[in-house]
């Protein structure tokens, strides 16, 4: 099963939108796991299973796990999520973005190592810096497009006087990845909840492309807006442009007791719901 397959799969049986980051950050777990980053593992697991069937995808920011020379963790918890949630795809959120020799490396990183679905991408190098992960039959990619922090303006804003119509950089990588580039029918689109009107514009000029939208929760993104702007879906039901909403800090860290799981559930839920009533409005 491709990726694409696997995300309207479980957008479809878990009738969610809702993507969980794991973004372990040993500082803020609770007491019982406090600053010991040899529970990185345990702590995510716990979320892991507190949510697996609320949602459409994982999202493990491999920084959080390196930062900790945690990497054989997230190995285990990869594998712990296809035991516990084989019909859930798996996000590598890991931006790497350099020329073919070490993308194969970094595929071979992704998608053998960590065993994920699906990994995000910086588009900055062009195409032959994206092609080595689309060679993987089935497996996904996302390209970082319009990105919520404030110094995304600095390139994605900026107008390419060269090109026809003159479109801004993000609006570039959006035709490119909807048109040339998604040569395995597996790409996606990383666009910030924090610019609703610019999802919409993402959209408009890729149709069908999974978008990634992080921002939703604890970074401020408005999740109506958010759903409104990005989600297409056809007059039979049959969702044609879809949407998976990231949330992290506001989901991980929405206990701070040894109840701490089952308190990010209560969040997810009422995240996954508030996305689906968007998408119902």
């Amino acid at each position: 099963m491709t990726f694409v397959d696997m995300l309207a799969d479980a957008q479809r049986s878990h009738q969610s939108l809702l993507c969980v980051g794991l973004d372990p950050e040993p500082a803020r777990f609770p007491a019982h796991l406090k600053g010991d980053a040899t529970r990185i593992y345990d702590f995510c697991a716990a979320i892991v299973d507190a949510t697996a069937d609320l949602v459409l995808a994982f999202k493990p920011q491999i920084a959080y796990f390196a930062a900790h020379r945690a990497e054989a963790q997230l190995e285990q918890l990869v594998a712990h999520m296809r035991k516990v949630a084989p019909q859930v795809p798996v996000i590598l959120d890991a931006k790497r973005g350099d020329i073919g020799s070490t993308a194969e490396q970094y595929a071979i990183e992704a998608f053998e190592r960590y065993g994920a679905d699906a990994v995000t991408l910086s588009p900055f190098m062009g195409f032959d810096s994206v092609e080595p992960y689309l060679r993987r039959h089935g497996k996904g990619a996302f390209l970082l497009c319009r990105t919520s922090n404030p110094g995304g303006d600095d390139l994605q804003n900026q107008r390419f006087a060269t090109i026809a119509g003159q479109p801004l950089l993000y609006e570039h990588v959006a035709s490119l990845a909807h048109s040339q580039w998604n040569i395995n029918g597996q790409l996606g689109l990383v666009v910030g909840a924090t610019y609703p009107a610019e999802i919409a514009r993402v959209r408009e000029l890729a149709p069908a492309l999974p978008m990634l939208i992080p921002g939703v929760g604890a970074q401020g993104g408005d999740a109506v807006a958010t759903v409104r702007a990005g989600l297409r879906v056809a007059a039979d039901g049959k969702i044609t442009g879809p949407i998976a909403v990231n949330a992290s800090r506001s989901i991980l860290y929405a206990g701070t007791g040894a109840d701490f799981a089952a308190a990010a559930r209560v969040e997810a839920l009422r995240t996954r719901d508030a996305l689906a009533q968007a998408a119902a409005g």
